[in-house]
């Protein structure tokens, strides 16, 4: 069986024809937990209006209209047209030269190498890294505060040397992310990036 939230905020499960009703129910009730999180987290969703605060790495900014899209001061000037795509385009050049910055970062510190960095649209997940060591990170990764950006590309740039969730693997996030299972639990709070836009 699979439970899963739809884009429209209903829950979703799948289950084979051969279980009974009461089966699936025992199922959703055993993950209420998750379910009641991933649904607080798309009311979080921001709609992106005018006055809205948005965080934009670790700042909060409020919405403005102006034809031109930019950062000034405290403020995040959107057009009223095509506001999501100028948005998103924002954030992925935002998330474009701030992970790059992490991953160099990091990799002259702690003798790390990637072939390749990429900005995705991807939902489920915040970043990857393939065999041939090209790194992805989806462009929501540009709400996040520096401290949870700087964990993701540590844990990608780990990736590096060991393609799983090893023992191995965990002791490398740890000598460059002492407290990385802090910054596990507070990356829940941005759920919410995953279904916007």
């Amino acid at each position: 069986m699979s439970l899963s939230v739809t884009r429209e905020g209903k829950a979703l499960v799948r289950a084979p024809i051969s279980l009974t009703e009461a089966e699936i129910e025992g199922f959703v009730r055993r993950h209420g937990r998750w379910l009641e999180s991933r649904l607080g987290a798309m009311a979080a969703v921001p709609a992106f209006l005018d006055g809205e605060a948005v965080p934009i790495s670790g700042k909060i900014y409020r919405i403005a209209p102006s034809d031109r899209v930019r950062l000034a001061g405290d403020t995040l000037y959107l057009p009223a047209e095509g506001r999501g795509e100028a948005l998103k385009n924002l954030l992925r050049r935002i998330a474009r030269a701030r992970m790059k910055e992490l991953l160099d970062l990091l990799c002259a510190k702690y003798g790390l190498n990637y072939a390749k960095l990429s900005i995705t649209s991807a939902r489920g997940r915040w970043g990857s890294c393939s065999a041939k060591g090209q790194i992805s990170f989806t462009f929501r990764t540009a709400f996040l505060p520096d401290p949870l950006a700087e964990y993701l590309a540590a844990h990608e740039l780990c990736h590096t040397l060991h393609m799983d969730h090893s023992r191995a693997f965990w002791r490398e996030v740890g000598r460059i992310v002492p407290d990385y299972a802090q910054k596990r639990r507070a990356l829940k709070s941005y759920l919410w990036a995953m279904n916007c836009l």
